[in-house]
């Protein structure tokens, strides 16, 4: 798998957050066709959502510092490496995808950080971290049906939980209030458009 993820990326630094690298796909179309799979590869982009809360986290490090962090749904492990680079105590990396557990530690690497690789889906569990971290969760009905209620237990249990989100469709429209704001340049070929509008958000 690591030789899969170098052959189709090369590191390049994050547009909204030079300060990290990541393997960034070299050609969209023919990594996507490998995989053989219906959904992009989430790991092999810096998603608009991602890249707020990394550009966030990097801007804000009292954020995290000192504390327990969890990236949900990590794909590239962006978020994580920024959380790492601004002090936390640990941070966990989680995705569902074993390529994103390939491309975290490629990326952890490049990075100089150390992150707890987490592959299973922890969405009907307790979270016991003290940050939660979400980069582009709400991206179809049944993702946000599922990774809501581990939010909001999260929030309920008094963990810092951050959303980033480029105003999907499925993005709650109430339940968070508005932290910041951020023009995120994206992938053309991936979102359509040169930049995408992209919020941070909290619970209420």
């Amino acid at each position: 798998m690591r030789d899969f993820v170098h052959h189709h990326t090369t590191a390049r630094p994050v547009p909204l957050a030079p300060e990290i690298l990541l393997h960034t796909a070299t050609d969209i179309t023919a990594l996507w066709e490998s995989t053989g799979r219906p959904d992009p590869p989430f790991w092999a982009f810096p998603w608009a959502g991602g890249q707020a809360l990394a550009r966030h986290l990097l801007d804000h490090p009292d954020l995290v510092a000192g504390r327990t962090v969890l990236d949900l749904a990590a794909g590239s492990g962006l978020v994580a490496i920024a959380a790492a680079t601004t002090g936390a105590a640990t941070v966990t990396a989680n995705d569902v995808d074993p390529a994103a557990g390939t491309a975290i530690a490629l990326n952890a690497d490049a990075n100089h950080v150390t992150l707890d690789i987490v592959i299973a889906d922890l969405l009907d569990t307790d979270p016991t971290h003290d940050v939660v971290l979400a980069g582009d969760v709400f991206y179809d009905r049944d993702m946000t049906a599922r990774v809501l209620p581990f939010l909001r237990r999260a929030h309920h249990r008094g963990a810092t939980v951050l959303v980033g989100d480029p105003q999907r469709a499925h993005r709650p429209r109430d339940g968070f209030h508005h932290v910041a704001t951020y023009r995120v340049p994206v992938e053309h070929d991936l979102e359509g458009t040169d930049h995408r509008t992209t919020h941070i958000w909290r619970p209420d």
